[in-house]
């Protein structure tokens, strides 16, 4: 008795599993003709009154080209800094904790040119020509000014993209934050001012009394470690001399033809320092030629060949525009009948 009841409940089982099944497919082949059809209503629809929906093109296109001739032209330009006072690396690995106690981070570079943002953004243009060093005139042409971090995806010091919407993670352990470089772009009128515009960004850095004094203690003690480290050389130069002489005296022979070898010491160990030494010596020397200020320009301006705000730019916004407004007046229009039945009713 028992076991016709489990089979009874076995066999009731599998037919509610199959007409779930069956519910299932009724349910995806009514939703899949519903979409067809109105796909094949719409289709229709639009092509039946293509005249007012092409008109509503051409009006925004129209509309698009009419506000490039009326509205000035904007351009855009990237300039690309290295931050020399940051923490840097000497030979491979060792990087001077010393130095880098005196470093100006580049999160505090880029709080304080965005200044420059603020003055554009309130239109304040006579502090933003004291700034910058340039005539009010040429103030005229600035729209904006903005500092940006740089990318640099899989951390391997080659910098991927700029984080023009500051919405980067700072948490992400792979993809981070260049220390030693940043972005500034300059939306600008007229691109010809933008050497005058770099000039002054610079000149705005170099202004800063603070970022001034944290550069000179930074060459200073890159000098005093340069002396030190040309003494360090000759000294092991010198001790390189005094261990050879004295392992050759060592392998002298004495009486009877028999040659005494004292404990061996291990030359090569001390090329290595040198080398290491010479290493860091090179790239004190790099860093004290080629970065004496407090920024260095790694990619200038480029004059931009195109403006942002052409006909493309606001054909974005105004053509979709005119076609939404187009389609719901055309539905309005063909439903009129059953809007005026049911305003009636209610």
């Amino acid at each position: 008795m028992s076991e016709n009841t489990t089979n009874k409940n076995v066999r009731d089982d599998g037919v509610d599993l199959l007409d779930l099944f069956r519910r299932m497919g009724r349910t995806l082949s009514r939703w899949c003709k519903t979409l067809g059809r109105a796909f094949l209503i719409t289709t229709v629809f639009l092509i039946k009154r293509w005249l007012p929906l092409g008109l509503s093109i051409a009006l925004g296109i129209g509309v698009s080209f009419l506000l490039k001739t009326t509205s000035r032209s904007s351009y855009t330009s990237d300039l690309v800094l290295r931050n020399n006072n940051v923490e840097f690396v000497l030979g491979r690995n060792n990087v001077d904790l010393e130095l880098s106690k005196n470093t100006m981070s580049n999160a505090d570079m880029i709080s304080y040119l965005n200044r420059l943002k603020t003055y554009c953004e309130e239109g304040n243009l006579t502090a933003l020509a004291n700034s910058i060093s340039i005539s009010k005139q040429q103030v005229k042409n600035i729209l904006n000014i903005s500092a940006f971090w740089i990318i640099d995806k899989g951390r391997d010091k080659i910098p991927d993209y700029i984080d023009y919407n500051n919405n980067h993670n700072i948490y992400d352990t792979v993809n981070v934050r260049m220390q030693d470089r940043l972005d500034i772009r300059v939306k600008i009128i007229l691109p010809q001012e933008l050497t005058a515009v770099r000039n002054g960004i610079i000149s705005f850095i170099n202004s800063d009394s603070l970022f001034q004094q944290r550069n000179r203690v930074r060459l200073r003690q890159n000098k005093e470690i340069l002396t030190r480290l040309d003494i360090d050389i000759l000294q092991l130069d010198s001790l390189q001399k005094v261990k050879y002489f004295e392992e050759t005296r060592n392998r002298v022979p004495l009486n009877g033809g028999q040659m005494v070898f004292l404990q061996e010491q291990k030359t090569q160990l001390v090329y290595l320092d040198i080398y290491s030494l010479y290493t860091r010596k090179q790239a004190l020397e790099s860093e004290r030629e080629l970065y004496k200020g407090i920024v260095t320009v790694l990619s200038d301006f480029s004059i931009p060949s195109k403006r942002d705000n052409g006909a493309l730019f606001y054909g974005k916004f105004f053509i979709p525009l005119f076609f939404c407004i187009t389609v719901l007046i055309l539905i309005l229009v063909a439903n009129r009948k059953k809007l005026e039945e049911v305003y009636k009713k209610y």
